[in-house]
């Protein structure tokens, strides 16, 4: 087959390689470089740093609006288009080039998270468990039919790194069973998404990372887990303003003010919420590292 491949950040890059295996990539789509690091040089995404170590033409148009970049796709006569993290929302007529048109790799159970930021937002929401979807594109924001989906359970302390990781991963392995049934003959039936059950991931914005103690315990300790690492949680605590890493609601209450340190020991810093206790046991004072409160 003709594989055509979309994506920018690193959770794109296990796709990328699972989609590679037989060498079948004809060309790889991705944002264009971006001014990055204390010098702000241009730096090529995770996924156009893949695709050049695999001799992948690379392309980076900056939308599909002109007739150009949309000639220069079909120009690659491509069997299928596989979309992951791509960043650029694509026409319906860059969709319906590809013989079997666009899938797209989404991090978690659809209709549940649909939009830009499906992992933080579940562990935010204290979800118990998640998964990946290989869907076929349509013009909606997520809202194509399922081909296939993989579920597995968030941990109890599990970061929205650690997440990350492994749903980057769950995404390569729907990546090669699409793959598979398609080399077969095989298409996977759509599966139209439910209408109730929907949920929308809004992008997260670095002013959700203050934490606000009149909020309850629970709710906090979701977020300090969704938050990191990027764009960590910040808490202002014994008047210091210092970063989350790692925090855990206890089972207790306290008569104490929200924002009150009740306990203090080698186990962590409790502080009194809206409702219930907030132990923090990892966390960064300005100017320095990441270090646990013992």
């Amino acid at each position: 087959m003709r594989i055509v491949f979309a994506g920018t950040p690193d959770f794109a890059v296990p796709c990328l390689r699972a989609a590679a295996q037989r060498n079948e990539v004809v060309a790889v789509y991705t944002q264009p470089d971006r001014p990055a690091g204390r010098g702000r040089g241009l730096t090529p995404s995770p996924v156009k740093k893949e695709a050049l170590l695999r001799g992948i033409p690379v392309l980076q148009p900056e939308n599909f609006r002109a007739a150009v970049s949309k000639a220069a796709l079909r120009a690659l006569h491509a069997d299928i288009m596989i979309v992951v993290a791509y960043g650029l929302i694509l026409p319906q007529s860059v969709l319906d080039i590809p013989v079997y048109g666009c899938w797209n790799v989404h991090a978690s159970l659809l209709p549940r998270w649909r939009g830009a930021a499906p992992i933080q937002r579940a562990i935010e929401a204290g979800d118990s468990e998640t998964g990946v979807c290989l869907m076929q594109m349509e013009k909606g924001l997520d809202t194509g039919p399922v081909l296939l989906s993989q579920s597995l359970a968030i941990g109890a302390d599990e970061t929205g790194g650690q997440l990350h990781d492994r749903l980057a991963e769950l995404g390569a392995q729907v990546v090669r069973d699409g793959l598979g049934l398609l080399r077969a003959g095989i298409r996977a039936v759509p599966q139209p998404q439910p209408e109730e059950g929907v949920t929308y991931a809004h992008k997260i914005d670095k002013a959700e990372a203050r934490l606000d103690w009149t909020r309850p315990a629970r709710e906090l300790a979701n977020k300090v887990r969704a938050f990191n690492p990027w764009p960590m949680t910040e808490a202002t605590i014994a008047d210091e303003r210092v970063r989350l890493h790692g925090a855990i609601a206890l089972d207790e209450t306290t008569s104490a003010a929200p924002g009150t340190i009740v306990r203090a020991g080698r186990d962590g810093l409790d502080i009194a919420c809206g409702d219930g206790v907030l132990r923090v046991r990892v966390l960064q004072r300005e100017g320095g590292r990441a270090i646990t409160v013992a």
